[in-house]
This record gives structure tokens, sequence and C-alpha cells, in this order.
């Protein structure tokens, strides 16, 4: 009996954390899923920043791939306060320089 009672416990206490996790998340003035968004766009600026160090010649094959990419990331970005992704600021506006470059370089190829 006391085992049942322990496992309802820590089920009422994760679904307790959940929902005080979302009531803080509505607080902020979010919607959860462009809040998960951005955790996996942060986790994607995470790689398109090392990717952008790495390789200074693309294929115009991984240059579609980083534009559409980095859009997603972009996107996902706008959806969530400044204060959130203030101290990936400087991963962004790398990112953002090499998508710009990468733009002006496919505009003038056409």
């Amino acid at each position: 009996m006391s085992i049942f009672t322990i496992l309802y416990i820590l089920i009422f206490v994760i679904f307790s954390l959940v929902a005080y996790a979302v009531l803080q998340i509505k607080l902020f003035g979010m919607n959860v899923k462009d809040f998960w968004s951005f955790i996996e766009a942060n986790q994607m600026l995470d790689k398109l920043y090392n990717y952008s160090k790495k390789y200074e010649k693309m294929t115009s094959q991984e240059q579609i791939i980083y534009l559409v990419e980095a859009e997603k990331v972009f996107d996902a970005f706008e959806k969530v306060p400044n204060t959130l992704w203030e101290e990936e600021y400087d991963k962004y506006s790398e990112v953002l320089s090499k998508y710009k470059d990468i733009k002006m370089l496919r505009w003038t190829s056409n």
C-alpha cells in the first residue's frame, strides 16, 4: 500500500511541476508551442554557428540548407522575448551575418 501512495505522490508532484512550468510560460506571454520551438531553434543555432565557423566555402546545396535552417531559427527567435536569448546574441548575430552573406552571394550570382 505504501508503494502505491509514494507512486501517487510522485505522479502528483510531476504533474504539478509541469503545470507550474506551463503557467510560468503563459505568464511570460508566450505559447508553450512557441517556447518549445525556441528550445529546438536554440539547439539548431548552436549547430549553425559551429558550421559557419568551420566552413568558409559551401556548395550551393549546403547554402540552401543553411538558409532554410537559419530562417527557421530566426522565426522561432522572433516569437519569444529578447530577454530569453540575450546571452545567445553573439551566436545569433554571427549566423545572421553568414545568412546575409550567402543571400547576397546567391543574389549577385543570379
